[in-house]
């Protein structure tokens, strides 16, 4: 029994002190962003007029998209830009009615004197990669402008992003992602704040302190030669963007990130299309852990890259420390009470919680504040804690994603459903695309919920310390919203 204790006290501290690291590391890109000096800017020289603009193949990968290709294609056909100088490729890998409303799309366009094709394929091998893959043998391009069916980037955005290639070491430009329906619901804000940690801290500093970092799939610019430097596009994992960054930047190709260049588009609205899209995120993170890790660190690069690159790649794997600390709270709980361990040493991890919480607070108060500094800090204060409790009840899930990533178990690429979903009068209700199946993953979050109900009851009444309170409220928060939310949304049909 003893024995059993320790080990169980020596696992519940490594998953803390993994976490820590991981919020200690972001905490030094913070310091990267701030700083905005670690790495030099690139030498950006105008483009001399519309004589001198490149040729641009702009590639709108979708698959059965009904509600929001339409105003893809129309978006895209207002960019500022020549129309002799870009063309438009819709790599439609549809299955419905998408087929037909993309064909009279390109129709429409084509009369208007656009350069724009729908590519299609019998077989959908590959997913998103396999269409961006065959789609290079249409493209006419020197680079190429990608961009997912739920963006709507600005006018102006080819004029703004081509200028910095004439740096030839430019191989990628990545602009940031902002949010159409930021303000639709509680989860859009959710997602909202994450992402623009991702689209600060992390994208800018790892640009500014000279780290590597990635392509995120859409909103950004190729130079088609680092495309096939690279070694183009590959469908064995279900992040080809990571995987492609990484493997461009270690031929020696530079990513520039444009956090002043925004991309508007569309949060998931719903929690199980955020589900799945949190699957293939945290998958494909881990499967290009796997395959890019050990390419890392045989690569000719400083040291500080391969660490960050390394806990990049990895930074999926924080959730299975979440889920770990979560189950064995509840005996650590027990144990705690019936052995003498000196446990005052185990506030130094207490450093993690306060390290995020600076990084959030700097994403989402400091760096992007659309409100007076007063209003922006109480809706951080009131919406933060709820983050941390649906992002640990997220977990479960996302554990078994990075599981099956690095076991190497394949699965299908599985899209995220957009809704057209712009403001608070929009519904997804009754649309196609909704989940209609309750999945094991929602039974078991609904069971963790009353796991942690039992550890909160059971310390009220018979522990006299709660060291454990706050963290098992939080939990059950966690796991009992996300359970609610994916049974909520699930199909009325």
């Amino acid at each position: 029994m003893e024995i059993i204790t320790y080990v169980l006290i020596t696992f519940y501290c490594l998953a803390l002190l993994y976490i820590t690291v991981y919020c200690l590391m972001q905490t030094h890109l913070l310091y990267y962003y701030h700083k905005k000096n670690g790495k030099p800017k690139p030498d950006l020289k105008p483009l001399n007029g519309d004589s001198e603009l490149p040729f641009v193949t702009i590639q709108l990968p979708i698959y059965n998209e009904l509600y929001v290709v339409e105003r893809l294609i129309d978006n895209i056909a207002k960019f500022d830009y020549p129309k002799d100088k870009y063309e438009i490729h819709i790599l439609d890998d549809s299955t419905d009615e998408t087929l037909e409303i993309t064909r009279k799309k390109v129709e429409e366009y084509t009369a208007k004197g656009f350069n724009i094709k729908q590519v299609t394929r019998e077989i959908r091998e590959g997913y998103k990669a396999g269409a961006l893959r065959d789609g290079m043998q249409f493209a006419k391009g020197d680079f190429i402008a990608i961009f997912d069916a739920d963006f709507l980037p600005n006018p102006d955005f080819l004029r703004r992003t081509l200028p910095y290639f004439k740096n030839e070491k430019i191989g990628v430009v990545q602009t940031r992602w902002e949010h159409i329906n930021k303000n639709y619901s509680l989860l859009t804000r959710l997602q909202a704040m994450q992402l623009d940690v991702h689209f600060t801290v992390e994208q800018h500093g790892r640009y500014a302190g000279d780290c590597l970092l990635q392509f995120n799939g859409t909103a950004g610019v190729w130079r088609r030669e680092t495309i096939d430097d690279a070694g183009g596009w590959e469908a064995d994992t279900l992040t080809e963007d990571l995987d492609l960054s990484y493997r461009a930047q270690l031929k020696g190709w530079q990513i520039v990130f444009l956090e002043k260049v925004g991309a508007p588009a569309e949060l998931p609205a719903e929690m199980n299309g955020l589900k799945s899209q949190q699957f293939r995120w945290t998958k494909g993170g881990a499967e290009t852990a796997r395959k890019m890790i050990p390419l890392i660190w045989k690569a000719p690069i400083p040291l500080r890259k391969k660490i960050h690159g390394t806990v990049h790649l990895m930074g999926s794997s924080v959730f299975v420390c979440i889920f770990l600390l979560a189950i064995l709270s509840v005996p650590m709980m027990f144990v705690l009470e019936h052995i003498h361990v000196d446990m005052t040493y185990a506030g130094v991890f207490y450093i993690a919680v306060i390290a995020m919480s600076i990084v959030y607070y700097f994403a989402n108060v400091h760096a992007i504040r659309q409100e007076n500094y007063l209003r922006t800090l109480l809706k951080f204060i009131f919406i933060y804690p709820i983050f941390l409790s649906l992002s640990m009840g997220l977990s479960l899930h996302n554990t078994i994603a990075v599981l099956q990533g690095y076991i190497g178990k394949k699965t299908a690429f599985i899209r995220t459903p957009k809704f057209n979903i712009n403001n608070l009068k929009d519904s997804f209700r009754n649309r196609s695309y909704l989940a209609q199946k309750i999945t094991w993953t929602t039974i078991m979050e609904g069971i963790l919920a009353l796991y942690f109900l039992f550890a909160i009851i059971f310390q009220m009444i018979y522990i006299e310390n709660h060291p454990f309170l706050v963290f098992h409220t939080m939990l059950f928060i966690g796991f009992g919203g996300i359970c609610y939310y994916s049974l909520r949304h699930l199909s009325l049909k």
